[in-house]
């Protein structure tokens, strides 16, 4: 490394250890990765009478739970030697870790190309250009095929000079993210006395970083997975087979069609498959109840955190995050042709249709 960049790097890690474990000021914005606001969900934890709580990932600097993911696989490529000053980082991507990606490399001094599937939000592409991001929309097929977003991404990254493919799907410096941040701010911020977590899972690395983390500090706390339709890992996890659920999902960037390096191993004790209508209504009834403004695998995973306590019982502490904001897809979630097309409209209730535009 030149001494400039390597002054600029090492200051960048040292400033993530030091204010990233306190409330104090956080310098740049690798300082703002993790110490999200740990958040009580109040109408639903009142109704369940359990303390149902989320993690507000949209306040990592980039804006989503993926930042934490995003810094711990850069700060990998450069402690092993695959990333030097100036150098390029590829990902294939749904949005959110390129976003994370984009915002890192910008604070960091690298260049960013992301290769992602065409049927995403084009919130998240127009932001990815604006971080400055290349930004290389492919036609969705299987991971199987060659012409897959991440073999793409692959491809390029070995094509050029000083380049990493960061692999958030196969790279555990994913689920180290959780092992390191996440899931002991979870325990400490619950003073040890969460009895469940659950997320939905798409690399697999918040549930199975998490899941390590807290199963270690206590065997007995409850780690579920929640999936939505046209994914694999509900059946996969329940009865031992690759068999997509019927349907697709209005998700982004979560379900799977196989099991990734970052979720095997995971200490899944029960998944759970969860239907559009009801992660729907709880994405607009966190924006009626609660003024949370989310996307759809946000109120994927608080409603499976809302079954849970129901099955649970009283006095249970279940935990959960809340993964970005709905502006990343206002033009898709939050649209009443978008959701007539899709066949949603009628199942979303109609106290929820005036925030439809």
């Amino acid at each position: 490394m030149n001494s400039q960049f390597t002054v600029r790097f090492w200051t960048s890690i040292s400033l993530f250890k030091r204010y990233s474990s306190s409330n104090v000021i956080r310098h740049g914005l690798v300082g703002m990765v993790g110490r999200t606001p740990m958040v009580r969900l109040n109408k639903i934890s009142d109704e369940t009478g359990c303390d149902i709580l989320a993690k507000a990932e949209m306040c990592n600097g980039g804006g989503s739970v993926k930042d934490r993911a995003a810094y711990f696989l850069i700060r990998e490529a450069l402690n092993n030697g695959q990333l030097k000053p100036g150098g390029t980082v590829v990902e294939g991507t749904a949005g959110n870790t390129g976003i994370g990606l984009a915002h890192m490399c910008l604070s960091m001094g690298f260049k960013c190309v992301i290769y992602m599937p065409n049927n995403q939000s084009q919130e998240k592409i127009d932001l990815l250009k604006t971080l400055g991001a290349d930004v290389r929309p492919v036609p969705v097929v299987p991971w199987d095929d060659p012409n897959n977003y991440n073999h793409q991404a692959k491809r390029f990254a070995d094509s050029i000079e000083n380049a990493v493919w960061t692999n958030q799907f196969d790279n555990r410096a994913n689920r180290q993210a959780h092992i390191e941040t996440t899931g002991p701010e979870i325990w400490e911020e619950t003073n040890g006395k969460v009895d469940a977590v659950t997320f939905s899972t798409g690399t697999g690395g918040t549930l199975a970083g998490v899941g390590i983390f807290l199963k270690e500090k206590n065997p007995k706390i409850q780690v579920v997975l929640a999936d939505p339709q046209g994914s694999v890992l509900y059946n996969y996890f329940k009865h031992g087979k690759f068999e997509r659920t019927p349907g697709d999902s209005i998700t982004e960037g979560i379900g799977q069609g196989r099991l990734t390096e970052n979720l095997k191993g995971a200490p899944v004790d029960d998944a759970w498959p969860i239907m559009e209508p009801d992660l729907l209504n709880m994405t607009f009834r966190l924006l009626d109840e609660e003024g949370f403004f989310v996307g759809a695998s946000t109120g994927l995973n608080v409603f499976s955190a809302y079954q849970l306590a129901k099955q649970m019982g009283p006095g249970h502490t279940v935990v959960t995050c809340l993964c970005d904001t709905g502006q990343r897809y206002y033009a898709k979630l939050f649209c009443r042709e978008v959701l007539e097309k899709r066949g949603l409209l009628d199942s979303l209730s109609e106290k929820y249709h005036k925030y439809l535009h």
